[in-house]
């Protein structure tokens, strides 16, 4: 059984300077969800949203959404486990690689 993963979307209510013509980090967050549903279907997994100017308890996602902040990535930031795997405009391909890595299979076309 493949362990089942958590995409996490950080992100801020106000876009990015730098990405003023691209969706809002929620935005991305509902896309990315509806989109791996379709590629991944009947296999479990969460995409989450992370605020990054109003962190969650968690101590993990409260110190990397302070990395956003100070090391001003463009956002939203797409991070599986620990790893980023998208950054301001997120690609769904890179992001579907990154899963296939932790066991998820894609449904033939």
């Amino acid at each position: 059984m493949k362990k089942e993963i958590e995409v996490q979307v950080y992100g801020a209510e106000i876009i990015c300077a730098s990405c003023v013509n691209l969706p809002s980090s929620k935005e991305t967050r509902d896309w990315l969800e509806a989109a791996l549903g379709r590629k991944f279907p009947g296999q479990r997994f969460s995409v989450s949203y992370v605020d990054i100017e109003n962190p969650p308890e968690d101590e993990e996602k409260r110190a990397f959404a302070l990395r956003v902040v100070e090391e001003d990535m463009f956002y939203p930031v797409v991070r599986i486990e620990s790893e980023i795997v998208g950054e301001g405009n997120p690609k769904l391909k890179t992001i579907v690689a990154e899963m296939e890595k932790y066991g998820y299979r894609q449904l033939p076309e």
